[in-house]
C-alpha cells in the first residue's frame, strides 16, 4: 500500500507537518509505504506546510509593537510569508485585546519588503487570522516602491492566497465581527473601505472593488492587487508548488485531515480540494478529523477522533489518536 499523508493543521494542536507525520509513522508501522505532504489554504500554517521560517524580520505588529515575524525564502527565489505573524489577531491577544479600528498590515507590508530586498522573485502571501481591517493601506505604503508586483518584465510576482471570494467593501462586515469591530462600528469601516478603493483606483488605476477576494484579510488582498499582486485560490496554489498531483499519480490511498470538517471544508479548504484531486486521479481517500459534523462526515471516509476516543483524549493525545485511525484503516483486519 503506498500512502500519501497529505493534510492540513488540527487548529490549537498540531500543526499540518506534525500531523503528516504522524500519519506516516502509523502507515510505515503498518507496512506501508508513505510520502508526507503537509498542506495549507492559504491561511494560519501556510508557512508550516512549506517547511517553516528560515527567515526572521522584525517588524511592526498590528498595534505598532515591534514583533518578530518568521517568513521563509527558498533557494529558487520563492519566498512565504505569512500575514498573521506580522499583523493577526493573536498577536494582540484575540478580539478582546485588538484595536480594530487601528491595527494596520504595515507589517506585513515590511515583511514583503525584507523578502523582495533578499532577493525573492515570488513571494506567496498567507491570509488567514488578521487583526486588521485598513483595506491593506499600512501594507501598501511600504511597498509602493516595489509596484507593480505582477512578475512581468523582470519585476517580482507576489500571490496572495486566500480562500474566501470577499469583495473588498464587504470586509468589515464579513469579517469584522471576529476581529473584534463594534456593530456600531461596522458601516464607518465599511465607508472607510471604499475611500481606500478609491484612492488605489486614483493612484494606481486599479478597481479593487470587483475584484473577487480582495476583501480576505480586512482588504489587504484588495491592496496588494492595487499593486499588481494576483489573488489565487490558496489551496490550489499551494498543492501545485508542492506537487499534490504528482504524489497521487503513485498513491494508492491518501490520508488528509483537520481539525473540524464541516460543510465549508469543501469550499476551498485541504479536506475537500485533496478528495477533489484525489477523486480525479481514481485514489481512495479517508479524512482523520478532530471532530466532524454529520452532514460533511456523509461526504468523505471519516475517523472522527473526538467521537471516538473523547473530547478531552482527543486533545490531549492528538498523535496517538490519529495515529490508531490509521492502523486500524491499514492493518490486514480492515476493510479497503
Amino acid at each position: 500500500m503506498r500512502v500519501l499523508a497529505a493534510p492540513d493543521k488540527f487548529r490549537g494542536s498540531l500543526n499540518a507537518a506534525e500531523v503528516a507525520v504522524a500519519i506516516a509513522e502509523a502507515a510505515r508501522s503498518c507496512g506501508s509505504e508513505c510520502v508526507e505532504l503537509p498542506l495549507a489554504d492559504g491561511g494560519e500554517g501556510t508557512l508550516d506546510a512549506f517547511g517553516g521560517a528560515n527567515r526572521w524580520t522584525e517588524v511592526s505588529g498590528p498595534s505598532g509593537e515591534r514583533v518578530e515575524a518568521g517568513w521563509r525564502l527558498d533557494a529558487d527565489g520563492r519566498a512565504v510569508v505569512e500575514m498573521a505573524r506580522a499583523s493577526g489577531l493573536a498577536l494582540v491577544g484575540g478580539a478582546e485585546g485588538n484595536d480594530s479600528e487601528s491595527a494596520s498590515t504595515r507589517g506585513t507590508g515590511e515583511l514583503i519588503a525584507a523578502a523582495l530586498r533578499e532577493g525573492a522573485q515570488r513571494v506567496l502571501v498567507g491570509m488567514g487570522g488578521s487583526a486588521t481591517t485598513d483595506g491593506g493601506a499600512g501594507a501598501v505604503a511600504e511597498l509602493a516602491e516595489f509596484a507593480p508586483l505582477d512578475g512581468s518584465s523582470g519585476n517580482p510576482e507576489v500571490l496572495v492566497c486566500c480562500d474566501v471570494e470577499t469583495v473588498f467593501s464587504e470586509a468589515a462586515r464579513v469579517f469584522g465581527p471576529q476581529k473584534g469591530v463594534r456593530p456600531e462600528r461596522i458601516e464607518h469601516l465599511t465607508d472607510r473601505l471604499r475611500e481606500i478603493a478609491t484612492e488605489y483606483r486614483r493612484r494606481f488605476g486599479v478597481d479593487v472593488s470587483r475584484i473577487p477576494g480582495g476583501g480576505a484579510a480586512g482588504g489587504l488582498a484588495g491592496g496588494l492587487a492595487a499593486l499588481g499582486a494576483r489573488p489565487v485560490s490558496g489551496f490550489d496554489t499551494i498543492a501545485a508548488e508542492l506537487g499534490l498531483r504528482a504524489a497521487l499519480r503513485t498513491a494508492d490511498l491518501v490520508i488528509t485531515g483537520e481539525g473540524r470538517l464541516d460543510l465549508g471544508s469543501f469550499d476551498g479548504k485541504v479536506v475537500g480540494g485533496v478528495a477533489h484531486e484525489a477523486r480525479r486521479h481514481d485514489v481512495a481517500v479517508l479524512a482523520v478529523v478532530g471532530t466532524a459534523i454529520t452532514e460533511a462526515a456523509a461526504r468523505i471516509a471519516t475517523r472522527d477522533i473526538t467521537a471516538e476516543f473523547g473530547s478531552a483524549r482527543a486533545w490531549r493525545e492528538t498523535t496517538e489518536c490519529v495515529r490508531r485511525c490509521v492502523i486500524d484503516r491499514l492493518s490486514p483486519t480492515a476493510k479497503s
